[in-house]
């Protein structure tokens, strides 16, 4: 499984080995430090919260989708429009403080 974040038109990619045991804090740095290249302070947007909510719709998608990933788009997260893309990939995007866009990929793991 990867995530992908990108912020205005720039990505960094994360691979989650093991959906089930993902650290997030780990990530959560990287991200932010990510971040703080553009100038934005992602801390208030809760993708520590983000995250693993999708990681958890997505995961199991490889075989058909029969997690939860349709039902994570429709509850949404905070300011994010969240949506279901099809092959069981979730896309949440918000934008930011100073006219930038975020925009965060979970993608199944289809080996």
């Amino acid at each position: 499984m990867d995530i992908d974040v990108r912020i205005n038109g720039e990505s960094v990619t994360f691979n989650v080995e093991n959906p089930h045991r993902f650290n997030v804090s780990d990530v959560m740095e990287a991200i932010v430090s990510f971040g703080n290249k553009f100038g934005v302070n992602l801390s208030p947007y809760e993708l520590d919260r983000l995250i693993p909510k999708m990681i958890r719709g997505v995961a199991g998608c490889e075989a058909g989708c029969p997690s939860d990933a349709m039902g994570v788009a429709r509850r949404g997260f905070g300011g994010f429009r969240i949506e279901y893309v099809e092959g069981g990939i979730l896309q949440a995007a918000q934008d930011l403080e100073n006219g930038a866009s975020l925009e965060v990929k979970i993608f199944p793991d289809f080996d």
